[in-house]
């Protein structure tokens, strides 16, 4: 077994094929990130996420499950967070009690994913909200670095509670740029100075109590000509350098537009996964290819990375593969049953805005 288990993929239904299974045993497969199509109800989540650790217990089980517009399990049960946005407005009303609400919007969203097998949700949104970005939007907590660093660490207190690690995203930034990733490739002129002092402030202020991060699929061209997830100036230089910061990197979906494209020529996943792997990320993620064709794309990523091993174009670490495994959770979870009628969690579903 390899050393190092970088990729992050997903599956394609409710419950899991063959082909899924074959993939979730490759060494190369760090772990599973689920949509709103993996969803069915809470039984169904509970199997699937049990069916996933009997094939390998050491395998990361990840969704994007923010609050807002961006939760993947709404029904039987599950609370409805509320949009990021709204701890900001609070915020301007009352900042103790907005950080309060934060600690327990965290400790709900982490408790109830974990209650169903979920070991993380890819969460706090660090980006600030300029009212421009469309992607972003109200997943934003604020404009201001400090009151969103602040949330964002309430947030992140409630989930440790629950015994999940956070993910903060998009570094160094995506909330000034109007484009969304997903579909094209933004880019930020802004200078490193000005970036530094707002939108990547967030992440020096909380780089000893993060556990992960996701940069953006932004360039910034008056720093790096590459995208941010594929920037050893960024990753390395910056986050890790000058920001201290020691957890793990995931890049972000390698199927977005915004990852296709390095250096002016478009490139394959396995060749957008080495740059993000040699530049300094952890992980890389590759959503929504089992959809289809069987999923091609899902076993050309698996195959094309053990080629690119064998041939040295990327070196796995054992550091980086110790990251992967400190984001596991350390402690047992609650039971739903049992979650549903403990004081924390009741006390904490009273101070939601």
């Amino acid at each position: 077994m390899t050393q190092h288990a970088p990729i992050v993929l997903d599956v394609a239904g409710i419950t899991l094929t063959q082909l899924d299974k074959k993939r979730l045993a490759h060494p190369l497969t760090g772990g599973v990130i689920l949509f709103a199509r993996n969803w069915q109800d809470r039984s169904q989540l509970t199997y699937l996420c049990a069916e996933i650790k009997a094939i390998r217990s050491d395998l990361l089980i990840l969704v994007d499950h923010e609050g807002g517009r961006v939760q993947r399990f709404k029904t039987d049960g599950f609370t409805h967070l509320p949009p990021m946005r709204a701890l900001g407005d609070l915020w301007m009303k009352d900042a103790l009690q907005a950080t309060h609400a934060a600690t327990a919007a965290g400790y709900i969203l982490a408790a109830e994913l974990r209650a169903c097998g979920v070991d993380m949700s890819f969460t706090p949104v660090l980006d600030l909200d300029y009212g421009g970005s469309s992607v972003i939007g109200d997943r934003a907590f604020h404009r201001d670095p400090r009151v969103a660093t602040l949330l964002a660490k309430s947030l992140m207190h409630g989930l440790l509670l629950a015994g999940m690690s956070s993910c903060g995203k998009h570094f160094p930034g995506h909330g000034f740029v109007k484009a969304d990733s997903h579909t094209e490739i933004p880019v930020d002129k802004r200078s490193l100075k000005a970036i530094l002092a707002d939108d990547a402030a967030p992440y020096k202020w909380l780089s000893a109590g993060m556990q992960s991060v996701m940069p953006a699929h932004v360039i910034y061209p008056k720093v790096d000509s590459r995208p941010a997830g594929f920037s050893k100036r960024w990753l390395q230089e910056i986050l890790r350098g000058d920001f201290g910061f020691t957890g793990a990197i995931f890049s972000d979906d390698l199927s977005m537009e915004g990852a296709r494209l390095i250096d002016d020529k478009r490139v394959s996943y396995t060749e957008a996964a080495i740059v993000a792997l040699n530049a300094g990320c952890d992980m890389v993620l590759l959503c929504n290819q089992s959809v289809g064709d069987e999923g091609r794309a899902v076993d050309e990523l698996l195959d094309g990375l053990e080629a690119a091993e064998a041939k040295r174009q990327f070196t796995p670490s054992e550091m980086s593969e110790q990251r992967r495994l400190n984001l596991l959770p350390q402690t047992a979870p609650m039971p739903w049953d049992e979650l549903m009628i403990s004081p924390a969690y009741m006390q904490a579903l009273n101070q939601l805005p």
